[in-house]
């Protein structure tokens, strides 16, 4: 727990649900540096919330960044369809294994960038739009001198104490677990705490024939669940970095039974999943 979870996307809903504050400048900040060519990663659903908002840039730069994702992506489709003519073509006069090759990797190619192309133009929301994975920002809360604020942070945290390349050597930090949080994790335990929204999260667990399946888990009351954190404000190299932790402890019953070993922290935990 918890390598994907299915969070709550809307900000007006933590406005309207949680009390919070939005720090819009800190989202602007990802959408404009998006937009320029930074590698930052966005579940769908945040840009589909943010998508008119005007404040700082924000519309535009994720109208800029979707506009360029659709332009990149029609001339994979353009380049790919030739190559598979040439592909197709060499097979006809002269089939050789370099061929077929060519041909299956250019049709591959070229039905993944189309699929990508209707997933951009998609405006009805599904669920999988939702999901964040390690790497992936996503809107967390924290407490700022007695507010709560909502603040966008990658899912896998980066101490303030450590240096950049522990997001390498220790891919495993977006969870943190709680036999460890005054080891590993002492200079954030107790200092900087934080809740996910979520509205499940999903493990990989023993199924049939040995074969693992992913499992979703969510609550029977159909009510978010509030993942407790830790965060990090990491900055060095020129280079600032929110990112934050779900702690861990050992499963819930229910979750035991599910075939994983290990949860995350929340209230009102027992009974809710089936």
């Amino acid at each position: 727990m918890c390598y994907s979870a299915r969070i709550e996307h809307d900000y007006r809903k933590y406005q309207r649900e949680y009390g919070a504050d939005i720090s819009l400048a800190e989202f602007a900040k990802l959408f404009v540096e998006r937009a320029a060519g930074a590698k930052v990663k966005l579940p769908k659903a945040l840009d589909d919330a943010f998508a008119s908002v005007t404040d700082y840039g924000i519309a535009e730069a994720i109208a800029t960044w979707k506009r360029d994702q659709m332009t990149a992506l029609e001339q994979e489709v353009f380049k790919q369809r030739k190559r598979l003519a040439d592909a197709e073509r060499k097979l006809a006069t002269k089939p050789t294994k370099k061929a077929s090759e060519e041909q299956r990797i250019a049709t591959g190619k070229v039905e993944a960038s189309l699929w990508r192309l209707g997933d951009l133009k998609r405006d009805r929301w599904e669920p999988q739009d939702s999901r964040i994975y390690p790497g992936m920002y996503a809107p967390v809360l924290v407490s700022d001198g007695g507010r709560r604020l909502l603040r966008p942070m990658r899912y896998q945290c980066r101490p303030e104490d450590k240096p950049a390349l522990y997001d390498r050597k220790y891919p495993g930090t977006y969870n943190a677990r709680r036999d460890n949080l005054e080891g590993f994790w002492r200079g954030l335990f107790g200092v900087r705490h934080a809740v996910l929204v979520a509205e499940a999260f999903f493990e990989n667990v023993p199924g049939p024939e040995g074969k693992n399946q992913n499992l979703a888990l969510t609550p029977r009351t159909g009510e978010p669940m509030l993942i407790a954190c830790l965060w990090s404000a990491w900055s060095g190299d020129g280079e600032e970095l929110l990112s934050f932790a779900a702690i861990t402890d050992e499963p819930e019953p229910e979750v035991a039974a599910a075939g994983h070993d290990r949860t995350g922290v929340l209230p009102r935990f027992h009974g809710l999943f089936g």
